[in-house]
């Protein structure tokens, strides 16, 4: 399926009956991660999963976007299909849109569910710390005036060098949004959820780590952790059978 928002063609999934719930994929993902979910509670549910602009098959904004842009972006996404006060559900970023709109009161859900869910900045290794001023000084000679119009192809280098496989792999655009998010840091506002939260990681999740999912579980008052050994930041997908098994009770 197909609807337009802010002059966006979006894809998205609307299946089942019942029990609405709202899935939010992670950064350079799409909805199809969320196939074995969806066959787990399409008997009773009605799930809805969209690509985020620039991912799957919808189109790619104009501008770099901010954590507030992606979560009025939903909001007008459920009011264009008619979903109301839907479970939320968000894997990577798309826990980290469904953490910001629950905290923020933007939108009120009776439930979320977070897999390997983002939006703690995370401590820098003494490594990670040194790359990036490494870089930060590399950029700063290579946009020189004097050097500019000559060093566009050195500071590409230097960007597939020290980026992360993410920024590397997106458009300009996407760049900059990857940068303003992972520079958002949203504990300030976790307590303020109320609802039950139901948190599902991976044990050896390098890229949202467990320690992560601890902090946020302490935060949320009415919320549960459970861990899947062995799994990494794709748990529910490594091991489909005992996460779908745990949203399934929860749901």
């Amino acid at each position: 399926m197909n609807i337009v928002i802010d002059n966006m063609n979006i894809s998205y999934n609307d299946i089942g009956e019942g029990t609405p719930v709202l899935l939010l994929h992670g950064w350079g993902s799409s909805k199809e991660v969320y196939g074995g979910i969806i066959k787990t509670l399409s008997g009773r549910c009605r799930l809805v999963a969209l690509d985020f602009p620039g991912c799957g098959n919808s189109e790619i904004m104009n501008n770099p976007w901010t954590l507030d842009d992606y979560s009025n972006f939903v909001l007008k996404f459920m009011d264009a299909v008619g979903l109301e006060n839907p479970i939320m559900m968000g894997h990577s970023h798309g826990g980290r849109v469904t953490l910001y709109m629950t905290a923020t009161g933007m939108v009120d859900p009776p439930k979320i569910v977070l897999l390997d869910a983002a939006g703690l900045i995370p401590k820098k290794s003494l490594k990670q710390k040194f790359r990036a001023k490494s870089f930060k000084a590399i950029k700063r000679v290579l946009t020189l005036p004097v050097v500019r119009n000559f060093s566009s192809s050195l500071l590409e280098k230097a960007r597939r060098h020290y980026g992360s496989a993410d920024y590397n792999a997106a458009p300009e655009v996407l760049r900059k949004t990857l940068v303003s998010l992972v520079n958002t840091d949203i504990r300030d506002v976790l307590p303020n959820i109320k609802c039950p939260s139901l948190l599902i990681w991976g044990e050896n999740d390098t890229a949202t780590p467990l320690e992560d999912a601890k902090t946020i579980e302490k935060l949320i008052s009415d919320s549960g952790l459970c861990v899947i050994k062995g799994t990494g930041h794709f748990s529910f997908c490594e091991k489909p059978y005992e996460a779908n098994a745990i949203i399934n009770s929860f749901i």
